[in-house]
């Protein structure tokens, strides 16, 4: 193996060896390891002119001992940083939750799964998280002692998990619900019974619709009646009587019914919106079945669906499940199930929607719509419905307001695994504000493919949706 040595500025560097056996850029990386010069900036003159990568060694004449020049400029000496570099765990845990884009699992207390997914699933709702942070620790005389303190426990715990990396035990907040609600407190061989998830949402959703209720009747509805709540617009008939009447009633969620029938989420709701029911008979005298259809009178911000998978199996006295694939989409269009007058408010909002999307595609705006003026965009303001479709405040930029269209995106997704009614396992399923997906098995959290998120249609012991979430899709006029 030859050694040569080579002159650069006034430095000279003494016997370095170059194997001849491999490409002189190789023999250019020593030489960079030794004065700090690049090998693209490398410029050494041999026979024949300057040395290139790809040369080869034996048509250069290099001899033992032989002295070459190099000229070339080194890379500047990179300075020690300031300060040294912070690695993720030497965060507080705040900043590490926030870098991580999604916050803590909840520890299982024993058979609190139903508790902990459906409180992953309502913390989802930053409005909601908005109204609790700004309620008031101190009780008003309107709220009853049990109901307000499990209002702040609520607000503590979605405070605590939005802070901590780690999964939260959410103790202090279990201690008042039971206290609150007694039946989440029954034993079974000294242990907690497993209880409906859908019972704990409803009960939870009741409580802070009281606690969060404005102080004078005249202002805005409650906060949790406008993110969650719909009225419905029935007609009764009884086919015995002729008879008719019409009622409103105002709920919480939709039911999607389950039966041979149903293969999908929209069929369900229609199933779920008519129904009978045994009530008297003014002109009768006596009972009588009636005929119930109802109708969406107001939507609300986020529109929450129970498949109703539980029954009661009389022949075995006891609940049953129904395994049934039922498929629900990303994208929920309800305009068809909802009244008359309020079709006639989507209207508008939903022409502006679909010429958005037409724009997108390069078509053009229907000139009914394009007449009215500007662009129309889409929005995600974190305004409230006031029922009607339409925001209960306006677009603060533009003075625009905000209106519904009747369609919805998914937002979370609430599955039971497992064939019994009062065992199995519950499971949140949460999409970020990111748009990522996390899934919220207790403790236990991981991100998700948006793809797969439809899968947890049932059919099988797999998880399967109990409970599904969606946010309503805003457009401002």
């Amino acid at each position: 193996m030859l050694t040569v040595s080579v002159k650069w500025q006034k430095k000279v560097f003494e016997s370095i060896e170059v194997d001849t056996l491999q490409p002189p850029y190789v023999f250019k990386a020593q030489l960079y390891d030794l004065s700090g010069v690049p090998p693209e900036r490398q410029k050494i003159m041999v026979k024949g002119g300057l040395l290139k990568d790809d040369a080869d060694w034996s048509k250069l004449g290099l001899k033992n001992g032989q002295k070459l020049m190099m000229m070339g400029t080194a890379d500047e000496i990179v300075k020690a940083p300031e300060k040294g570099p912070v690695f993720m765990e030497d965060l507080p845990e705040e900043e590490q939750s926030a870098n991580l884009g999604y916050s803590a699992g909840l520890v299982n207390l024993g058979n609190t799964c139903y508790m902990n997914s459906t409180m992953q699933c309502l913390k989802s709702v930053p409005e909601l998280k908005s109204e609790l942070s700004n309620y008031q620790s101190a009780r008003t005389k309107d709220v009853d002692q049990t109901s307000h303190m499990l209002t702040v426990a609520t607000r503590e715990l979605f405070s605590e998990l939005d802070k901590s990396v780690k999964a939260v035990a959410p103790m202090p907040f279990w201690m008042v619900l039971q206290k609150k609600y007694p039946q989440f407190a029954q034993l079974h061989n000294g242990n907690h019974m497993q209880q409906d998830a859908e019972e704990c949402w409803t009960q939870m959703l009741y409580t802070l619709s009281q606690s969060l209720k404005p102080p004078s009747p005249s202002e805005d509805p409650d906060a949790v009646k406008a993110l969650f709540g719909l009225n419905l617009r029935s007609r009764l008939h009884c086919q015995e009587s002729s008879e008719e009447s019409s009622e409103t009633e105002s709920v919480f969620s939709l039911k999607c019914h389950i039966s041979h029938e149903v293969n999908h989420l929209h069929e369900g709701l229609k199933h779920g919106l008519k129904g009978e029911l045994e009530k008297t008979s003014p002109a009768l005298g006596r009972t009588a079945v009636y005929i119930k259809e109802s109708l969406i009178d107001s939507l609300p911000r986020y529109l929450t669906v129970q498949f109703v998978r539980f029954f009661w199996k009389r022949e075995s006295n006891q609940k049953a499940k129904i395994l049934r694939k039922v498929d629900y989409p990303l994208e929920l269009d309800i305009y068809d199930l909802c009244s008359e007058d309020l079709q006639k408010k989507l209207e508008a909002p939903r022409q502006k929607l679909r010429d958005i999307e037409g724009q997108k595609l390069g078509l053009q705006a229907s000139a009914k719509s394009s007449s009215k003026g500007d662009d129309v965009k889409m929005t995600d303001a974190e305004e409230s419905s006031n029922g009607s479709g339409e925001s209960s405040s306006g677009d603060q930029q533009g003075g625009a307001s905000s209106h519904m269209t009747g369609i919805y995106d998914l937002v979370s997704v609430l599955t039971h695994k497992g064939r019994s009614a009062d065992s199995g396992h519950y499971v949140s399923w949460v999409k970020q504000e990111s748009g990522k997906w996390v899934q919220y098995d207790d403790a236990n959290t991981s991100l998700q493919r948006e793809e797969d998120i439809t899968k947890l249609s049932g059919g099988g012991d797999w998880h399967m949706a109990y409970i599904v979430m969606y946010k309503a899709r805003l457009i401002s006029m």
